[in-house]
């Protein structure tokens, strides 16, 4: 009793009831924080319900109040991005479609689900709606509307306006002192027509500098492959004869160019000029071999047949080809094969709007889309033989643009017929070959993915950064960074940086500058969630340069996991290179034929190439870039050829202080303060 009385030994019972109270005390507060939680997210909840019921009523009431006119709606989301751009002859019907029908978890129903805005534009004809409509969409580049690269650089032919013309390839702005022919859908049919036009009428290919200081022809004249217009016995009528008969052959007046040689061949002979004839005889021949390898008929190539574009698409596997073949003054150049974006999501969109479906298929609608977003600001030729048949609005629209009438035909007949076909199975072939390296390429990610345990929520956004260090003994020291999403290279966002403040060669620190400088402002919007940071860093590099990388991502707090080096295998051999990681891992090494290595090898070796040629061009502007100087206010080229001489070239003005340009005879302190500042 007495040591139960004792106050100096405590009660076992009382922590355990302190300890019990503590966790009850505690229960309660948890359980008060998460109904209040739950309480706000139920109110947030709430409040964007009622939002989003006042926003639909508001877009209702809108379409309501839309005319029964032609013209152009777009559908905003709650960022305020543009999902889709669409057209119509009468807006009221045409948007409140959308609204009426129940579209359930289709993909239209999705887009329906997250329209936060709509904006409208009435016209006054279905043209101006279409030509329109392609306008906004080739701006605002909508998630749900079919859409092409815009890409319409093709090369051309092109005859100088010399008093002795040159043949050449073109592709740029024209100038209205030449002469242009084409377009051409590839730099190789170009090529191909120039080696053409000098097997057959001998047109020079050299420049005008060469060909005004030549003094004998050249190996061309004595392969027979010039007519040699660069000495004065090759400048007669003969050449301007010959420059005539190759513009009539590329506009088409192949039968008249036969006939004109084969009665200057005449004349010739008759004049007892044999020598003379039997060259022309050899011009014919050879003109009538190339005819004859040509895929046109010539009895059919007349008229407007003589300039056609023939369109085929082919739709599979969700995504789209459309094959442009061109026939220019009656002869087939060839066929240039298109992919669009977004065709899954705009075909479902189509589909679910129309009231008869069937009858816009999906490659219906990548032909309309092609024809207005291609030809909206391009040449048209005056026949378009389709695969399938467009709305007749479109070749009205096209008609108006150009100025004169543009026809479409899709059942064409005889040689239209042979040319529909040949652009189809180009359509078909392309296609196919587009989803093959697809699926390789899918197959390498997933590769990869698997080598590293890597876990992404989408293989199809899949993101891969690679970083290079280029330059020549320290001189043009500059990073690449090349992107690899969605199975392919996005050139779009490759990027260089030029290296500065370090010590010529010194790659750990370009390397340490060239992710601090990518990352450090990216990983602060990933923290915010407005950026994304990559699935993977690559850096084409050891252990050295991953521990720089690992030093930029500590003191960034970002995933060390994230890196990986690429480092060279025994020998600097292809397929030894071994992976490091930054994380601790042991390096490992792929095997040659792994498809994971195969894929990081495109990868880095894409990043070598993009720093290389970036590194050049600036080696090459600091060597010979004298005309940096010229851009200083107040040199001339006297007191430019001063400095150059004084320190050995630009490299060595760049290298002096301001004291020792100054120094310089001619050159004041503030122009020696204003070259050095242009040229650091």
């Amino acid at each position: 009793m007495q040591e139960s009385e004792n106050p100096s030994i405590p009660d076992p019972a009382e922590p355990a009831d302190e300890a019990a109270a503590l966790g009850a005390r505690k229960q309660a507060e948890w359980a008060a924080e998460r109904q209040i939680i739950e309480t706000a997210e139920a109110a947030r909840v709430l409040e964007m319900e009622a939002a989003a019921s006042a926003g639909r009523e508001k877009i209702l009431a809108q379409v309501a109040a839309l005319p029964a006119l032609p013209g152009v709606y777009r559908y905003f989301d709650a960022q305020d991005q543009v999902l889709y751009v669409g057209k119509a002859k009468h807006l009221k019907k045409r948007v409140s479609s959308y609204f009426q029908r129940d579209h359930g978890g289709t993909r239209i129903g999705m887009m329906v689900a997250r329209i936060a805005r709509l904006d409208t534009t009435v016209v006054r004809t279905e043209a101006e709606a279409l030509l329109l409509e392609n306008n906004l969409i080739k701006a605002l580049n909508p998630k749900f509307n079919i859409l092409f690269r815009d890409d319409k650089s093709y090369p051309y032919l092109k005859l100088s306006g010399h008093a002795f013309p040159r043949i050449s390839y073109y592709r740029g702005a024209v100038d209205r002192r030449h002469r242009y022919f084409g377009p051409f859908p590839s730099a190789w049919a170009v090529k191909e027509s120039i080696q053409l036009i000098q097997k057959v009428f001998k047109l020079r290919t050299c420049e005008d500098t060469v060909f005004n200081n030549r003094s004998r022809p050249c190996l061309l004249y004595q392969i027979r492959r010039c007519s040699g217009p660069c000495v004065p016995e090759g400048q007669g009528a003969d050449y301007a004869r010959n420059v005539s008969h190759a513009e009539r052959f590329l506009l088409g007046e192949t039968q008249q160019v036969m006939d004109g040689l084969q009665a200057q061949m005449m004349a010739f002979s008759d004049a007892l000029q044999f020598e003379l004839a039997a060259e022309v005889r050899n011009q014919i021949q050879a003109l009538a071999r190339v005819l004859q390898q040509q895929s046109v008929d010539e009895n059919s190539a007349t008229g407007r047949d003589r300039d056609v574009d023939i369109l085929a698409a082919k739709v599979q596997g969700g995504r789209a080809c459309v094959n442009l073949a061109m026939v220019r003054g009656g002869r087939h150049l060839g066929d240039r094969a298109y992919f669009p974006k977004h065709v899954e999501e705009a075909t479902a969109t189509r589909l679910a709007e129309d009231d008869q479906p069937d009858e816009y298929s999906p490659e219906r609608q990548v032909l309309e889309a092609f024809m207005a977003q291609h030809y909206l600001d391009a040449q048209v030729p005056s026949l378009i033989v389709l695969s399938e048949a467009v709305d007749e609005a479109l070749a009205t629209a096209l008609s108006e643009q150009a100025g004169y009438k543009v026809t479409t035909q899709a059942q064409p007949r005889g040689q239209r017929r042979i040319w529909q076909e040949m652009c189809v199975k180009g359509a078909e072939l392309a296609l196919a070959r587009l989803l093959s390296e697809e699926g390789s390429q899918q197959a390498r990610s997933r590769a990869l993915l698997d080598a590293l345990d890597l876990t992404v929520e989408d293989i199809n956004s899949f993101r891969i950064e690679c970083f290079d260090i280029s330059h020549t003994a320290g001189e043009a020291t500059l990073a690449s960074c090349v992107v690899f999403e969605a199975h392919q290279m996005q050139s779009s966002e490759y990027r260089r940086y030029n290296i500065e403040g370090i010590t010529g060669g010194d790659d750990y620190a370009a390397m340490r500058q060239v992710l601090t400088r990518r990352y450090s402002k990216l990983a602060e919007a990933a923290q915010l969630g407005t950026g994304r940071l990559p699935d993977l860093v690559l850096v084409d590099g050891g252990r050295g340069q991953v521990s720089m990388a690992r030093e930029v991502f500590e003191e960034l707090g970002l995933d060390l996991s994230l890196i990986v080096g690429v480092e060279k295998g025994e020998g600097r051999k292809v397929g030894l290179e071994e992976l490091v990681f930054a994380d601790g891992r042991p390096k490992i090494g792929l095997g040659r034929d792994s498809a994971a290595l195969m894929l990081v090898a495109q990868i880095r070796d894409e990043a070598h190439r993009f720093a290389i040629t970036g590194m050049r061009a600036k080696r090459a502007a600091v060597r010979t870039g004298g005309s940096r100087l010229e851009d200083v206010d107040g040199i001339g080229p006297k007191k430019r050829a001063l400095l150059l001489q004084r320190f050995g070239g630009v490299r060595g003005v760049a290298q002096a202080s301001v004291e020792e340009i100054a120094s310089v005879k001619g050159i004041s302190r503030e122009l020696a303060e204003e070259i050095y500042r242009v040229l650091h």
